[in-house]
């Protein structure tokens, strides 16, 4: 008992004794190590309304419980846990009188007063109908998709389709009131051989196009070709499964259409040509809107010259190529519409078209324009013209050509060219003939 009391003292006294050099001995200072700067954005918390988040849809949701069997039994049954989804669109009323037309663009009646006699009792245009039936389809196809669905302002963005005619010419038009969105599509090497840029979904060529007159290249060739070398390559792997090899089967056929589209053809440039899309579905049938047709595009108290350049969606109307979008609101970007309300009216005449295509003649399209607005009772505002804005082609440097001086006496020593001058004494310059710089480093004078 002895021993176990002493051995256990010895403890104690041992643990104080430590316990009072712990006390002794200087703290460590402990430094704090800064904390990196976050580069990732911040966490999006709360409840999101998908539908809202995308494209502008009310959601209006409810959980309806209902009594079931045992939990085994339901997890397997595919209809004890539904999502009923039901999207309600309202299909707009067309405007189908001169004063409906009024209220969404005040100054058109003043600009073209020969309308007035054109809108009939009934106007509207069955292309209306056919468009939101279109609308009301692609909503249906994508109902599971919430992202992929028309946007409120793509559902909403056509006022009225009319159909027109003149009583006196009987010139036919066909007028739409919509928004307008941009299109920036289109190239052309022989008028402009350097790439406007590549926006998102943007395509090198449009529906109005024309065989190539010279040998440049299409800037937006070599991207092509090289897509279609990467897609061939991935396609001559053996490791890819069946579903990617059909994905790439129709991918590299698209890819060579292009490839040859290119190399053949020219097309309208979206940031300098004024032209307009319209649905492919307004192109079809005999009467119907053709590529190249002329157009009057009216918005405020301006009235633009175009041509019907490029067919779109069927699901969608109002777009204009990036050049009128910058006449109209010169924040317009391929990224940002220059009218977002449903003010401007397109006048479309079916069967204008010149052919054969061909770079566009702005002076021509603007006397062809007025010419047509003059066959629906002209119009009291100047049609704008456009001014080309494409840069002329460099001009080539030409080459300055020294012959040599021969001396007269066979024993004097040739004199100084510009290529082979000869040393001047004292510093002096080189005597003979002095070449300005050419603008290229390439160029250099023949001796």
């Amino acid at each position: 008992m002895l021993v176990l009391f002493g051995a256990l003292f010895a403890a104690i006294v041992y643990r104080w004794i430590s316990l009072e050099r712990l006390q002794h001995v200087a703290p460590v200072e402990v430094v704090a190590t800064p904390m990196p700067t976050p580069t990732r954005p911040p966490v999006i918390t709360g409840k999101l309304e998908t539908g809202k988040l995308f494209n502008g849809i009310t959601l209006h949701s409810t959980v309806e419980p209902l009594r079931g069997a045992d939990a085994t039994t339901e997890r397997v049954d595919p209809n004890s846990y539904v999502l009923d989804l039901k999207l309600q669109a309202r299909v707009p009323s067309p405007n189908r009188t001169i004063d409906e037309l009024a209220k969404v663009s005040p100054q058109l009646p003043a600009l073209l007063p020969g309308l007035a006699a054109m809108v009939t009792a009934d106007p509207v245009s069955p292309l209306y109908a056919q468009l939101y039936d279109t609308k009301l389809r692609v909503l249906r196809d994508n109902l599971v998709r919430l992202d992929q669905l028309l946007s409120r302002h793509n559902f909403f963005d056509c006022q009225t389709v009319l159909q027109l005619q003149h009583p006196q010419t009987h010139r036919k038009v066909l007028l739409l009131q919509a928004d307008m969105d941009v299109d920036a599509d289109g190239s052309d090497a022989d008028r402009m051989p350097i790439g406007t840029g590549a926006p998102t979904n943007f395509k090198p060529s449009t529906s109005y196009h024309w065989p190539k007159k010279t040998a440049a290249p299409n800037p937006y060739l070599a991207a092509t070709e090289e897509k279609l070398k990467r897609a061939e390559d991935e396609y001559a792997l053996k490791t890819i499964t069946p579903e990617r090899k059909h994905e790439l089967r129709s991918a590299i056929a698209q890819l060579r259409a292009e490839v040859f589209t290119l190399k053949k053809f020219s097309f309208l440039i979206g940031t300098t040509d004024p032209y307009v899309v319209v649905p492919s579905a307004f192109a079809q049938g005999k009467d119907g809107v053709k590529v190249g047709d002329y157009v009057l595009v009216v918005f405020g108290d301006g009235i633009y010259p175009a041509i019907v350049g490029d067919i779109g969606p069927n699901d969608r109307v109002g777009e204009a190529s990036l050049r009128i979008a910058k006449q109209i609101n010169p924040l317009a970007t391929p990224y940002s519409r220059p009218v977002s309300d449903l003010k401007v009216t397109y006048l479309i005449f079916p069967g204008t078209a010149d052919k054969p295509f061909g770079p566009p003649n702005l002076d021509k399209l603007q006397a062809r324009c007025e010419a047509l607005a003059k066959e629906i009772g002209g119009a009291t505002a100047p049609v704008h013209h456009w001014e080309n804005i494409i840069p002329p082609p460099p001009t080539p440097t030409p080459t300055v050509s020294q012959s040599p001086v021969i001396s007269a006496s066979p024993g004097a020593s040739p004199s100084p060219t510009f290529a082979f001058p000869t040393p001047s004494p004292a510093g002096s310059p080189p005597a003979g003939p002095t070449v300005a710089p050419t603008s290229s480093p390439s160029a250099k004078p023949t001796p």
